[in-house]
């Protein structure tokens, strides 16, 4: 696990497994605030136990208070694991997920089980997701004194969010313009609403100084932007040649063919 401090106010930590981004962010405070204060929110999470154990004396390290509330970009279970290492907290994440974990209940239990079990991972509790709430988006979150923007960001799933931190200007996108994956469609049916997802991440990374993808390295918006642009072609000329589409050239490994090859198979 990497912990990396983007800001006075949000730190970025790194799983060693599948380099899932959680993020940590606290409501802004004045210079002169005395440490520990500012409410807390943890957005996503890593995957080990061992990292997940980590959080709250990471947190204590920094100076941050324990969370008052846990955030998911959208469903997948490995973005939606923030109740192991703080139960009780609630999470709150876009209605349209809340929607996605009522119509399957016990789905990101079951994926969640089938990961540990093909790498032998152990937990010493169950993931529990009884403390859901729905957040309305687009809308704001109130974070202390400040506020979080909530941006719709369907189409890699039916649901999901990104979260725009302002006085940090940083981005933090779910599933989308990643510097180590391309575009994987879990429906053929969301490949429109995936490139209108990246119609409405421009402006927002245009004004960002960081942007933090969920899987990969945190940029700055000149990358991202460069990432959403080859984005957007590989979706167009996945609808039109198929699987003789070309990849973006940084994101051709054995991993990445592979999520070609399920994107073809899913617009067949």
């Amino acid at each position: 696990m990497r912990a990396v401090t983007l800001h006075r106010d949000v730190i970025v930590v790194t799983s060693a497994l599948l380099q899932v981004n959680c993020v940590i962010v606290r409501g802004a405070v004045g210079e002169d605030a005395e440490a520990m204060e500012g409410e807390v929110f943890v957005i996503d999470s890593p995957v080990l136990p061992d990292e997940l154990d980590a959080l709250p004396a990471l947190l204590g390290q920094a100076h941050f208070s324990a969370p008052s509330g846990l955030l998911a970009t959208h469903g997948d279970w490995d973005h939606v694991l923030g109740p192991l290492a703080f139960p009780g907290v609630p999470l709150g994440c876009a209605e349209s997920t809340a929607n996605r974990l009522q119509r399957s209940p016990g789905e990101a239990q079951r994926e969640l089980r089938s990961f540990d079990e093909e790498l032998m991972i152990e937990r010493p509790q169950p993931l529990a997701l009884s403390a859901v709430q729905a957040l309305p988006v687009p809308g704001r979150c109130e974070i202390g004194d400040a506020e979080l923007e909530l941006h719709p960001a369907d189409g890699h799933t039916v649901d999901g969010m990104a979260i725009s931190i302002p006085w940090a200007r940083t981005l933090v996108t779910g599933d989308y313009v990643s510097p180590v994956e391309i575009p994987a469609l879990n429906d053929p049916n969301t490949i429109d609403a995936y490139l209108a997802t990246l119609e409405r991440l421009r402006p927002l990374l245009a004004q960002a100084e960081h942007v933090v993808p969920g899987h990969g390295p945190a940029m700055d918006a000149t990358r991202a932007l460069t990432l959403l642009e080859e984005d957007a072609d590989y979706l167009r000329e996945l609808l039109e040649r198929g699987a003789e589409t070309e990849l973006p050239a940084s994101r051709r490994s054995r991993q990445q063919r592979r999520i070609h090859a399920e994107n073809v198979s899913a617009l067949a």
